[in-house]
């Protein structure tokens, strides 16, 4: 049985850790950060050995819809420069829309886009991807290009990528390379891309609740947190490369409107969340999905600040005790092979978060649609044989069928 968080033994953990991630908090920041209007991104970082300067909180455009060339340009004007899109973001409506609002600042932006590259995905077909993606664009190239949601070191030894890099490269339609991931086996993958020196930058799923420093005084209330251990390391192995890390998932979920009876004295859980992932010394920088100009203008209220307040770790505990229980923690899969039937449980309940958490109905049911299974058996499984597979005692057998009711 878990133990609630205790909140004196919590904030004596804010001061003290860092021991498993390498984050430094020598003690809590005094000074307080005021929501609404955003003074604008007030730090740029080097992206590892891109040598780029990108904003420090940037933008991620996974549910950019059309007619939303506002909140691209409301962002540029705030002083972000990084846009983050894919090809499979709202069915290429994404990288319509930031071609759309980015016209005539090429010169001014930084640019990636992504593709899933299976395990025998042809490089003239990966080649196509990318030509498709710079006419929505309306662009001549890509600063990065991702292999996109990498979740198993398979995909990672097909020759064809490396193949295709170098023509890429050659015909100067891509500057640098990176590859991204939030679901299963990421260590693993990040492990296997250092090791071969495969890309120039990461977009990696990180956040506060799953940093194992966060619960580091607190392992033996929670016996799952050596469960979280794996990543860190890898990432320290990233940077040591000189690989530029941006943290993805920063929010835990953005259940933003439930921790806002919480919010005093101008500080927010957003900006808490921020602040936890760039004071971490192996993340360069986080996008986050914008998807209005109030919430561009809360996130920037964190551009600049690294460390961490007593309040920050107030709104942080309480996120943790609200979300423990449902939030799925997708590069654990630990669940993995628990499902006789196959169903892809992390893949399921992170599709359930984007309806769910992020109150994104559309975006959820195309994402459930794109996956390889479904849960459409748990709709007449007792739930027996994966009862006990989560490792944070997520009642998967609750969650599944109702997703699949929801989304199919």
């Amino acid at each position: 049985m878990k133990k609630s968080l205790k909140r004196r033994s919590f904030l004596r953990l804010g001061a003290l850790t860092g021991l498993a991630s390498g984050i430094s908090l020598p003690g809590f920041a005094t000074d307080k950060v005021k929501s609404g209007t955003s003074a604008g991104v007030q730090r740029y970082v080097t992206l590892g050995r891109t040598g780029l300067k990108i904003a420090d909180i940037s933008f991620g455009s996974s549910r950019l819809r059309n007619g939303e060339e506002h909140l691209v340009e409301h962002a540029f004007d705030q002083g972000i420069n990084y846009f983050d899109t894919a090809e499979s973001y709202t069915g290429g409506r994404s990288e319509v829309v930031i071609g759309n609002a980015l016209k005539g600042k090429r010169d001014k932006v930084i640019l990636a886009t992504k593709m899933a590259v299976g395990t025998r995905t042809r490089s003239d077909t990966i080649m196509h991807s990318l030509e498709e993606s710079l006419r929505r664009l309306r662009m001549d190239y890509i600063d990065i290009f991702f292999n996109h949601s990498v979740n198993d070191v398979a995909r990672l030894k097909n020759p064809e990528w490396s193949e295709f890099v170098d023509k890429a490269k050659q015909q100067g339609k891509i500057r640098f390379t990176g590859m991204s991931g939030h679901a299963g086996h990421l260590a693993e993958c990040v492990d296997y891309a250092v090791e071969h020196d495969m890309f120039d930058a990461m977009l990696l799923a990180q956040n506060f609740g799953e940093d194992p420093s966060f619960y580091e005084r607190m392992t033996r209330s929670f016996d799952f947190v050596a469960n979280q251990y794996k990543l860190p390391p890898v990432m320290a192995k990233a940077k040591a490369k000189n690989v530029g890390i941006i943290a993805m998932k920063v929010l835990r979920g953005a259940r933003l409107n439930d921790m806002r009876p919480y919010e005093k004295g101008g500080a927010t859980y957003a900006q808490a969340a921020f602040r936890w992932t760039l004071n971490n010394p192996n993340v360069d920088a986080a996008i986050v999905s914008m998807t209005s100009r109030d919430k561009i203008d809360e996130f920037l209220g964190a551009s600049g600040t690294t460390a961490v307040t007593q309040e920050d770790m107030e709104l942080l505990e309480q996120y943790a005790q609200l979300t423990n229980m449902t939030y799925c923690r997708h590069a654990c899969n630990d669940c993995e092979g628990a499902c006789p039937y196959g169903v892809p449980i992390a893949d399921v309940l992170r599709t359930r978060m984007y309806a769910t958490d992020y109150g994104d109905f559309s975006f959820a049911k195309s994402e459930y649609n794109l996956l390889e299974g479904s849960a459409s058996a748990c709709l007449t499984c007792d739930g027996s044989p994966c009862r006990d597979a989560c490792t944070h005692n997520i009642p998967i057998a609750e969650l599944c069928g109702p997703t699949h009711q929801m989304l199919s």
